[in-house]
C-alpha cells in the first residue's frame, strides 16, 4: 500500500510540475510561434541594368509540390545592392516577415554560400552590432555557373565565423537559387 502511495504521489508531482512549466521565461520569447515562411525574394539592383530577382516560392509547405525557384542571369565584374524579402503568402494580405527579422536583428542572421559560382556577398546592414544580412553587397567575377544557397538562422550565435554552420541556431529558412554570371 505505501507504494502505491508512494506512485501516486509521484505522478501527482509529475504532473502538477508540468503543468506548472514555465514555457515564457526565455527573455527572447515574444508570444509568437515560428513564422511560416512561404516565399524569399532576394532583389539584385546594379544601377544600370534592370534589376535580376530570385525567387524562392512553397505556397504548400513540405508536403504537396515542389517549390518553384526563379533565377536570373548576374552580369561578369559587377557590383550589386541587394536587399532580401520574406513574405508568409497563406495570409491576404501577404504577411511581410522581413518586418520582424529586422526588428528582432539580435535573434537572426542570414548567410550567403555560393558554390561552383564566381561571387562574394558581403552583409551591409546590421543588429546595432553584429552583421544581420537583409542588405548585401554582391560582387560578381568572371563568368561561371552554380548556385546560391540563402539561410536564415534563428537564435544564432553572435559574433560568430560568418558561417550558418559555426553560427549555431536553428534553421528558419534555406533556398538554393542556381546562378549564371555571364
Amino acid at each position: 500500500m505505501k507504494t502505491i502511495k508512494l506512485l501516486a504521489v509521484l505522478f501527482i508531482s509529475t504532473l502538477v510540475f508540468t503543468a506548472c512549466s514555465d514555457d515564457h521565461d526565455d527573455d527572447h520569447d515574444h508570444g509568437d510561434d515560428e513564422e511560416l515562411i512561404t516565399t524569399v525574394i532576394y532583389t539584385l539592383t546594379d544601377g544600370t541594368n534592370p534589376d535580376v530577382v530570385l525567387q524562392w516560392q512553397d505556397l504548400d509547405g513540405d508536403t504537396g509540390n515542389d517549390p518553384t525557384i526563379t533565377s536570373g542571369t548576374l552580369m561578369a565584374n559587377t557590383t550589386y545592392t541587394g536587399s532580401i524579402q520574406l513574405l508568409n503568402e497563406t495570409e491576404s494580405p501577404a504577411e511581410d516577415i522581413t518586418v520582424e527579422v529586422r526588428a528582432e536583428g539580435d535573434e537572426h542572421e542570414f548567410f550567403y554560400t555560393p558554390n561552383s559560382v564566381n561571387l562574394s556577398v558581403t552583409k551591409t546592414d546590421n543588429d546595432g552590432t553584429n552583421p544581420l544580412g537583409i542588405e548585401t553587397e554582391l560582387v560578381t567575377g568572371t563568368a561561371s555557373t552554380g548556385t546560391l544557397t540563402v539561410i536564415l538562422k534563428h537564435e544564432p550565435t553572435k559574433p560568430n565565423d560568418g558561417t550558418a554552420a559555426g553560427a549555431g541556431g536553428s534553421t528558419d529558412v534555406e533556398v538554393t537559387f542556381p546562378i549564371t554570371v555571364q
